[in-house]
């Protein structure tokens, strides 16, 4: 698990040092799941789904919701949970801290506010470097051309 998590309650998920998310309120289905495992796969619910409502998330400030809402458009459901699947291990337990970790990253992620770019003007010696690139190309080009004989 990440690093935040480790301070955490185990009633919460950390997702930052600023929002930890309440496991009562992730809504965790098991299922049997696919791909190699033999007869183990055939018999057991392995894979674990995990949806967390955005919308409806007490955990949440405003500005958050809207940042997650327009961040994750493309994740959320109708209802406006997100989902997080994990099937890459044999134990259901091992999954569902894989699907946690999941759901902590994206949420994270989608937190994060760029820095604004500030705007910046090319040096003098920039341009002048520029230019001159621009003159050795063009004296390169037309030494190559045929000249015409008189």
């Amino acid at each position: 698990m990440s690093d935040t998590s480790a301070t955490a309650p185990r009633n919460l998920l950390a997702v930052n040092e600023a929002l930890s998310i309440p496991r009562s309120e992730l809504d965790v289905r098991v299922s049997r799941s696919s791909g190699a495992g033999g007869q183990h796969v055939n018999k057991t619910s392995s894979r674990v789904e995990i949806f967390w409502n955005v919308l409806g998330s007490r955990a949440l400030t405003d500005e958050q919701r809207a940042r997650l809402r327009e961040k994750l458009a493309s994740r959320l459901t109708t209802e406006g949970s997100i989902r997080v699947v994990a099937s890459d291990m044999r134990s259901q337990g091992r999954n569902r801290e894989l699907a946690e970790e999941r759901l902590a990253d994206l949420v994270r992620r989608a937190l994060i506010i760029p820095r604004k770019r500030r705007a910046t003007k090319p040096t003098r010696a920039a341009k002048e470097a520029r230019l001159d690139s621009k003159k050795r190309h063009s004296t390169k080009k037309r030494d190559r051309r045929d000249t015409p004989l008189d």
